[in-house]
């Protein structure tokens, strides 16, 4: 999801996906070692996608006071 996309969320939508994108990366770090991890650079998108949406909830945080 691109940061425009991330942030018509709501608060809870958002949670929502940082713990499923959380979860995918979790499991693309044990396929890596295994071999079974055909596209690395999946592991770099799922990384730049928990910081973008940390980065939104900040944003809202700040926002807010």
């Amino acid at each position: 999801m691109t940061a425009t996309e991330l942030r018509e969320l709501r608060d809870e939508e958002l949670v929502n996906h940082l713990n499923e994108v959380r979860e995918a990366y979790y499991n693309l770090r044990f396929q890596l070692p295994s071999g079974a991890l055909e596209k690395t650079s999946e592991l770099g998108i799922r990384k730049r996608e928990i910081a973008r949406v940390l980065t939104i909830i900040r944003e809202r945080e700040l926002a807010s006071g």
